[in-house]
């Protein structure tokens, strides 16, 4: 019989990893960057000596700086407090928030979840043609050969889009690593696995990027029994916020709105 005080029910952190890496919250919160969630994670490892540490993951990715940084600061408090990390995901796990996932010990999705397009994007618009109908001239001017580059208002220069592949490759290559690193013998051989694709939860675990289908809640009360209390740890609304006010304008609010939406429907979310 489990006496309170003297034998308390063990702990499991959760820690809520939500939407567009790097871009604002829609609620007026910092947003998922390594700075808002610095304190969570320090927080989610240290108080109540937690068992394990879960996190709840729906994110289409977004940054791959911010993406490293968190995932970094995940292993190394794991380490430091020798506590296991099970990632959940719920809707996606894509890009940049597989990194995240990928920092777990174990990953558990959805059948219906989302995993996988381990690979990095680059998007623009060309308006050369736009401007030049309206009468519109270009006029830049720089110190540094190299200083303007793939500038949306003029043609695009061969050299600026060989210098460009370059970076995402090489950040391809990151990525991989991280995974490779992570995942070691788990991963399936397939010439798939790297591609940019991505996967229902079943086929991401038969490629090796998930350990199995799985919920939260009953996953950790399989794990570390019926007792466990879960104390939930995430980034802070800011009080203004709280009552609709928004010191950063609705401009902005409504633009961190548009763009996190946009990097969910490119999984059809």
């Amino acid at each position: 019989m489990r006496v309170p005080f003297l034998n308390p029910a063990p702990r499991v952190s959760v820690v809520r990893l939500q939407g567009a890496i790097g871009i604002p919250a829609r609620n007026g919160a910092a947003g998922l960057n390594d700075a808002a969630m610095a304190p969570v994670l320090e927080k989610a490892f240290t108080k109540g000596k937690p068992r394990a540490v879960a996190l709840a993951i729906n994110s289409p990715g977004g940054s791959p700086v911010q993406s490293s940084l968190i995932a970094a600061r995940i292993r190394r408090l794991a380490e430091k407090h020798e506590i296991p990390v099970h990632a959940f995901v719920e809707d996606v796990a894509a890009s940049g928030g597989y990194w995240l996932a990928s920092a777990a010990d174990q990953i558990w999705a959805d059948e219906c979840s989302v995993v996988g397009s381990i690979g990095v994007i680059s998007g623009g618009f060309g308006l050369q043609d736009f401007i030049a109908r309206h009468g519109i001239e270009r006029r830049i001017h720089t110190a540094g050969r190299s200083k303007s580059q793939r500038d949306m208002f003029r043609p695009e220069n061969p050299e600026d889009v060989e210098r460009l592949q370059r970076l995402l490759d090489e950040m391809h290559r990151i990525f991989i690593a991280q995974v490779k690193s992570r995942r070691g013998q788990r991963l399936a051989e397939s010439d798939e696995l790297f591609s940019g694709e991505y996967w229902l939860g079943r086929r991401a675990k038969g490629l090796g990027l998930i350990d199995g289908m799985a919920h939260l809640a009953p996953k950790m009360r399989k794990l570390f029994g019926d007792e466990i209390k879960f104390q939930k740890f995430g980034a802070r609304t800011p009080f203004l916020r709280r009552f609709g006010i928004s010191g950063e304008g609705l401009a902005n609010d409504a633009l961190a709105a548009i763009e996190d939406r946009a990097a969910y429907a490119r999984f059809g979310l």
